[in-house]
Formats: structure tokens, sequence, C-alpha cells
């Protein structure tokens, strides 16, 4: 693999590009200054102004949320896995029919798996910019996103509508629906039902990892974060490692899989057939199936990155649910 081709393979933080008109909520005040960025996959965006990075998807899709201090990402619901961890910030994460069944502050490194099936929102409570990066179960992320009906209704006091074929039509700029196309649906109350809440006790302990936790897990070899036999025992399609400094593999390794890593801090250099470039916060790298590599931290002392790695398991609901 050349360095050029590798270079395809890696988008710098520096170089994301975010979208502010991805989702529903686009106008909705409270909402209307997020940015959603699509790294890997074309993740869940409802936009056709939604830049993808790299089009190619590993069985699962990478992302970000970007948002200022007191911006909120409205309730939604996913039927595959959606995981962050905080690279950017202090962000509070509620969930529940109305948003009020439970409610967890995260903080930079910690890492979260919200269960299928549960209706969720998060805020940046943090003084400045934050960033969350995502990992999306399913190469098509699981079909995209349900809106509670609250959100649907009120962006079309805003001029969003958002239709069935799941493409947003904004009657501020002029457009409407096509003919064909119908408005996406509200849940009915009975449809509500199917729809679980969960405790914050549950939450924490079945959903939730802090970043000391995965320091302390992380000593001397990688933490199993997210996979059967892991802190948040799971099986969404992929798997979740954490390797720091104190637990890096100083060896060239492969697998039949692809993998992405997530720098979350420090420089990290990666090698491969006797070439090399470097990686740092915030940077994304795709690795095919059976490339022999490593990555090695250029300076030891705080290095960190999550490991993704995809697997056999079909994505679909959270394996405790």
């Amino acid at each position: 693999m050349t360095l050029e081709q590798m270079e395809k393979c890696i988008v710098r933080y520096a170089d994301l590009k975010p979208c502010k008109t991805a989702f529903i909520d686009a106008h909705t005040p409270g909402s209307n200054q997020k940015e959603n960025f699509t790294i890997i996959g074309s993740g869940v965006s409802e936009s056709p102004d939604q830049h993808v990075h790299i089009k190619q998807t590993p069985g699962f899709n990478i992302g970000a949320a970007g948002q200022p201090p007191g911006c909120i990402n409205s309730l939604h619901t996913h039927t595959t896995a959606e995981v962050f961890y905080v690279f950017k910030g202090k962000w509070r994460f509620f969930w529940g029919q109305s948003g009020n069944a439970g409610e967890v502050i995260a903080e930079e490194g910690d890492l979260i798996n919200i269960p299928t099936g549960i209706f969720r929102a998060f805020e940046n409570v943090g003084s400045d910019y934050g960033m969350l990066m995502a990992i999306l179960g399913g190469d098509d992320a699981g079909g995209g996103v349900t809106w509670a009906p609250k959100v649907i209704n009120d962006a079309k006091d805003f001029g969003l509508i958002l239709g069935e074929d799941g493409l947003l039509y904004d009657t501020k700029k002029g457009q409407s629906l096509p003919n064909n196309i119908n408005p996406m649906p509200v849940l009915t109350d009975e449809e509500l039902k199917n729809f679980p809440e969960i405790t914050t006790e549950d939450f924490l302990n079945n959903f939730f990892v802090s970043s000391s936790e995965l320091h302390q897990k992380s000593k001397n070899k990688p933490a199993k974060v997210i996979g059967r036999e892991a802190i948040l025992k799971d099986r969404p399609g992929f798997e979740v490692d954490f390797i720091t400094d104190d637990s890096f593999l100083n060896k060239t390794y492969s697998t039949n899989h692809h993998v992405v890593n997530m720098i979350m801090n420090g420089e990290w250099e990666l090698q491969w057939d006797s070439k090399k470039t470097n990686l740092g916060p915030g940077d994304t790298c795709l690795i095919p199936p059976n490339l022999d590599h490593k990555l090695v931290p250029r300076k030891i002392g705080n290095a960190s990155l999550f490991r993704v790695t995809n697997t056999d398991d079909p994505a679909g609901s959270t394996w405790l649910r």
C-alpha cells in the first residue's frame, strides 16, 4: 500500500467538513447551531449538502457531532448502535420519550454505547465548542433516524419538512414535497409504547464507561470496551478497544477485518510496508484487511486511541435489551 493510498484512508481532524443542515431540527432554536460530520460512510444525514469524507463502509459508520455551548441535538432513536466518545468538552446525555427518563454527564474521554430503541438527545453543557466522535452500526447505519413526534412538529413551525424518502425539504427556500412523496409520519401513542425507557442506574451500569476506568483497564494491554467479553457487553457488528502508551503493541498486526483507529490524545506514528505517517488527535484512519501495520506513540505520556474492528455479528438491537 503506497503512502498516497494510505492518505486516502485517513481523515485529518483539521480537514473535517461540517454540515449545518443535516437534520430536521436545523432551524429549531436551541438546535440550529449544531454541525454534523460524516467521516466514514454516509451516516444518517437527511441533507443532500452533507459532505462524506470516505464513502466506503467497513460494516459500520464513523461520524462526529460538533456543537457550541447550550446547543441540543434533539430526541431521536436508532435501530443499530450509536456509540459516542467525548473528544472535546462536557456533554449532557438524556433520554426517554420526553427526555426526562434519565441523564448522565460525560466529559473528555468518556464513552457511551446508547442502547437501541430509546429516544436520546445530547447537549453541550461546557463553556467551549464541543465535539463528539461517533460509531454507528451497519453499513447503512440502521437506515436512518426516527425522531420524537415533538421534534417533527416543531420543525414545521420553522420551515423544515421531512419526507418519507428520508430527505429534508426547506420551505424557507421555496422547496416542497414532490408529488409522490408524503411527509414522514409522526409516531402514534400506540407506537410509542414500543420504545423503552431506562433508569440512570441501568444506563451507568451497562452503557457508560468513564475515561478514568478506561485508563485503569488499559494498563499493560489494550482494554476491551465493547464486545462479547468487554467492559460494555454488546455485539453491535463491531468491537471497540482502548489503547494507550501503556498498552500499545510494539509489533506489526493484521486482521482479516477492517480496522478504524481514532486518535484521542497524543501523536502516533502509523507504520506499514516500510512506510510511515503521523496521526494526531481527532484523526481517523481506515486500515484495510490483512495489512500488517502498527501504531506507535511518538511521545510517551497521555497518548491514547480507540480502535474499532468490524465483526461477523449483524448490526441490530443492543445485545442486552
